[in-house]
């Protein structure tokens, strides 16, 4: 034979067996047809007995799946963890830890991912590719040497739905929500404004470094921006102008995430719909004033940092605060807890001073709001 019985079985199992079958036929010897096609006699007894019983039926592949399936897990359990992941959209992590504290249910990562599996749940992963200069999060083994910082637009009507839309657009409610990420830790401060322009981020960048600057962090932080207008837009000699004169003072660097990569930006807008899950839609219909929202998004800023669980990569269910003293930094709650204000009452008043003093104007409009 010109190609022996397993080469031609890697492509066409089936009808490998019926040419096996045929070379039997015409020979009458099992030895010689195992000869001919290198194979093995017990491969030819084999596939032969099953002809005889099941005729062409026979020579398809039979089902791998054992008879009994002692340790599986039962279907009561399987449809809580498929009822979980259509509901709320969590990972395995996450699953496992909410089976366990609201079901007192112990069930493994592994398990879960098999449950999934097999129900058609698992996301696929794409590849990620290199791309210089942006960075990877997953690359960054310190604290503050990159921060993903994004703008939210709050007026999301497919997100939010209609009624909460129509009231927070008739409460004249902030529109854009600011968020500086730290990437190793998921550490967050936001900021809100009214309008969306290129001084209320600089004011923002302003704000978020001379917070760490006062609380003694001293690493140079790369700020991995998109490409939008509110951050210097797409013109590079722009960009490197206000890299010189707004970022390198506060010993940061201005930095851009690969456009339509958004993986680039992926936990920073990945707290952005937890934002929507559970601050904006649970809470957005009873606040009635900027003021409110403030005090609302202060409180939400603090279980975000300092007692919400996290299962990204790295986390293990502790907080951004509890991952960052893990890290060796020693700094108090008060650290994580940079209070929210309206950027358009103090980025006039900062941009009018030369980009100085922005802690001054802060603090009035602290007393202000709250």
């Amino acid at each position: 034979m010109e190609i022996f019985y397993q080469e031609i079985q890697k492509m066409k199992r089936v009808e490998a067996r019926k040419k096996l079958i045929k070379t039997y036929e015409r020979t009458k010897n099992i030895s010689k047809t195992a000869k001919l096609w290198g194979t093995s006699r017990s491969v030819v007894r084999k596939w032969l007995k099953r002809y005889k019983e099941k005729g062409e039926k026979g020579l398809e592949d039979l089902s791998r799946r054992p008879k009994r399936s002692p340790f599986k897990t039962s279907s009561y359990i399987e449809e809580k963890v498929l009822k979980i992941r259509k509901e709320r959209g969590y990972g395995r992590r996450r699953i496992s830890y909410f089976l366990l504290v609201e079901e007192g249910i112990y069930l493994s990562e592994n398990t879960i991912t098999h449950i999934l599996r097999r129900n058609g749940e698992c996301r696929k992963r794409k590849k990620r590719r290199v791309f210089y200069p942006a960075k990877w999060a997953f690359d960054e083994d310190a604290p503050f040497k990159l921060a993903q910082v994004d703008v939210k637009d709050i007026y999301d009507k497919g997100t939010l739905g209609t009624y909460i839309w129509n009231h927070i657009t008739k409460k004249k409610l902030p529109r854009y929500q600011w968020t500086f990420l730290e990437g190793r830790t998921r550490l967050r401060f936001i900021a809100y404004s009214r309008k969306l322009h290129i001084t209320n981020g600089l004011c923002f960048v302003s704000l978020v470094m001379s917070w760490l600057r006062a609380w003694g962090i001293k690493e140079e932080v790369f700020w991995q921006e998109d490409w939008g207008q509110e951050w210097g837009g797409d013109n590079l000699e722009k960009l490197r102008k206000l890299n010189e004169k707004y970022y390198k003072p506060y010993g940061a660097i201005l930095g851009r995430a690969p456009k339509g990569r958004k993986g680039y930006q992926g936990r920073v807008e990945r707290s952005h719909k937890t934002d929507d899950e559970e601050f904006y839609i649970p809470l957005l219909s009873s606040i009635n004033s900027e003021r409110k929202l403030l005090q609302y998004a202060a409180k939400w800023i603090y279980w975000y940092n300092v007692k919400r669980p996290h299962f990204g990569k790295g986390m293990d269910g502790r907080s951004p605060f509890e991952k960052l003293k893990d890290l060796g930094y020693n700094l108090p709650e008060e650290f994580a807890l940079l209070p929210p204000i309206i950027l358009d009452e103090v980025s006039t008043f900062w941009a009018v001073r030369g980009g100085n003093n922005l802690l001054t104007p802060y603090k009035i409009v602290l007393v202000i709001y709250f």
